[in-house]
């Protein structure tokens, strides 16, 4: 992985976007974490989520999904711990989306021929989307306010190690970043990558209604004094801490979502927002 890095690195006049440095640290080929054989979830692994822990979150979840009788497509299904408990539930038709081939063969052992997985996004959608814990994942833009400006923060080799490293931010990161009031020195993320996902589910849903679980807060609470270096978080056998070249490819890299930014996508692509809660 560090090889790897490396090369993107130095085909990129040493340095690259953190956005893209997430992006290879989670999915590049065989080598991230997330398309490695790496155990990942559980006990064994690095962390635990809410259907890891028990059955109560799918039920709860499967008397809201009753009501509405859609299909369901959930994107990035983990363990398949969640669709097990839905589908145990009620016999929904079930797709799923799954970047991670070693995760696919642990769901679809787990799940058999009750769930259908698909190669791609389907070019329409009707029926509920559903992403626990996903949104998170998706690679994000790591921004710096400086008294001497926005800055882009990105990745570069100091004594041939991996470390952070800064320049102007530029095009729709710096637009945005400079809607968002804070007292410089401050560190924090924007999740350009998750936004655009946003609009491109929405352009493909006919009808539906799409479930977004994860943890975050809204605008003004992500962008809070106290929070002045950022929501970035790893998680390495079931410690967490905040150094992301610590071990790269061999663990998860997170960041929190901005709601109030994945609502404002989701409104301006003609989508409705719900409800948010707790």
């Amino acid at each position: 992985m560090l090889a790897r890095l490396k090369e993107e690195i130095a085909a990129n006049q040493g340095w690259i976007a953190f956005a893209r440095y997430m992006e290879l640290a989670l999915y590049e080929p065989d080598l991230g974490y997330y398309a490695g054989g790496a155990q990942k979830f559980g006990r064994e692994g690095d962390f635990v989520t809410a259907p890891e822990l028990g059955t109560l979150f799918g039920r709860t979840l499967a008397r809201q999904l009753e009501e509405l009788g859609y299909p369901i497509l959930e994107f990035g299904a983990g363990s398949g711990a969640l669709a097990d408990t839905l589908l145990s539930q009620h016999a929904f038709d079930y797709r799923i989306v799954e970047v991670s081939p070693q995760l696919q063969a642990r769901q679809q052992a787990r799940l058999g021929a009750r769930a259908q997985w698909l190669e791609r996004l389907p070019e329409r959608i009707r029926g509920v989307v559903i992403a626990n814990e996903v949104v998170d994942a998706m690679p994000v833009h790591a921004v710096a306010w400086r008294p001497d400006g926005i800055m882009e923060r990105g990745v570069a080799l100091a004594n041939n190690h991996l470390a952070w490293e800064e320049r102007p931010a530029t095009g729709e990161l710096l637009g945005q970043a400079r809607k968002i009031k804070v007292d410089d020195p401050y560190e924090s993320e924007i999740g350009l990558v998750a936004q655009a996902w946003m609009r491109e589910i929405a352009a493909r849903l006919d009808e539906g209604v799409i479930f977004i679980f994860d943890y975050g807060f809204p605008r003004r609470e992500y962008y809070h004094p106290q929070r002045a270096t950022g929501t970035l978080m790893c998680h390495h056998r079931h410690r967490a801490h905040a150094d992301v070249f610590a071990h790269t490819g061999e663990e998860d890299i997170t960041a929190h979502v901005d709601f109030t930014a994945l609502a404002g996508a989701a409104v301006d692509a003609g989508l409705e927002v719900l409800g948010y809660a707790t």
